[in-house]
């Protein structure tokens, strides 16, 4: 089904927003030294906005390390995450979780983990509990494209293809394993060709274009809801900083390479279109623009003046309540 206007321009939102939010990160991890170590998903945001925009409710999404957009479309307020951040108490983890972990079952987000890949099986146990309920929501997952060389992967993707569980994999190829190319640990040309080893679609798509990848997902998201199984949709993007703000370095890739990427930046791609197709001004661009950074300038306010959790904290939700009490 093809989007609305109202929609382009609400991605565009959304696209503009994990960029304001992202940078203003990187400069608050040198200002103040916030505790979260950021691992910034600048030049991937159209991954996150596309996959997560049609998503219904109660289908639940995992996100990875760099999906940071998934969090703000799936409704996890920019002043929550900025809270989590700085280890405050009014962040989604009660300040024992950073942002990039964090989980909200009540708006479908499942905590992850610091363990590469170790998401993709959760999130397909969510979609095997899915299928038990005999409900048609879906889970959808996101990792990068160094987790799809991990035992996690290839065991998930094989149990929801066998069980024709309704879950999506979407893998965020930005082209490095932390410091290693694609290139030298991949004997494939791409990751979606892994698919076909567990008979299930394997999709290639630009993951710099929100509406590619959106149209990809949401053909996937049908799939799965009809009973039809699992697929594996790679999206190829870029990210313009180090694996962390401590990678400032990044002798393991040109510089010629990373502003040949950013000349594909996913929002100027969708802000040309925009204004090019006159759905938007130039005006209204920059109220967008305005917008959003008011909303990042309320979330650094929010977490600045939020208190750290008590000491006792630690001690809380560390077990799951038994259901029906102890046996």
């Amino acid at each position: 089904m093809p989007v609305s206007n109202e929609d382009l321009v609400a991605m565009y939102r959304w696209l503009t927003l994990t960029r304001h939010f992202e940078e203003r990160v990187c400069d608050l991890q040198f200002q103040r030294g916030i505790p979260e170590l950021q691992h910034a998903s600048i030049g991937q945001e159209a991954v996150g906005v596309g996959a997560c925009y049609g998503l219904r409710p109660d289908d639940v999404v995992t996100p990875s390390l760099r999906t940071r957009a998934a969090y703000l479309v799936k409704g996890i307020s920019p002043e929550r995450q900025m809270a989590a951040m700085y280890g405050k108490a009014t962040g989604a983890g009660r300040g024992k979780e950073t942002s990039h972990h964090m989980g909200d079952r009540e708006l479908g987000v499942v905590a992850g983990s610091g363990v590469v890949g170790g998401s993709i099986p959760v999130a397909v146990g969510v979609a095997l509990a899915f299928k038990l309920q005999d409900t048609d929501r879906v889970s959808v997952v996101f990792f990068g494209d160094g987790a799809s060389n991990r035992g996690d992967f290839h065991e998930a993707l094989n149990l929801a293809a066998v069980f024709r569980l309704p879950v999506v994999c979407v893998c965020e190829n930005n082209q490095y394993a932390q410091s290693m190319a694609i290139a030298q640990y991949l004997p494939i040309a791409n990751v979606a060709d892994r698919a076909a080893g567990y008979g299930m679609p394997g999709i290639v798509v630009d993951g710099n274009d929100v509406v590619a990848v959106h149209d990809a997902v949401q053909e996937a998201v049908a799939r799965a809801r009809a009973g039809d199984g699992p697929s594996l949709v790679e999206c190829k993007t870029y990210r313009w900083r180090g694996h962390s703000e401590r990678d400032a370095g990044e002798v393991y890739r040109a510089r010629e390479e990373v502003e040949e990427w950013k000349k594909l930046c996913p929002v100027e791609k969708l802000r040309e279109r925009l204004i090019s197709s006159g759905v938007i001004s130039q005006q209204q661009v920059e109220e967008i623009e305005a917008e959003v950074s008011q909303i990042v300038d309320r979330a650094v306010e929010f977490a600045e003046s939020s208190p750290f959790p008590d000491p006792e904290e630690a001690l809380l939700h560390a077990y799951a309540t038994p259901v029906g009490g102890l046996r």
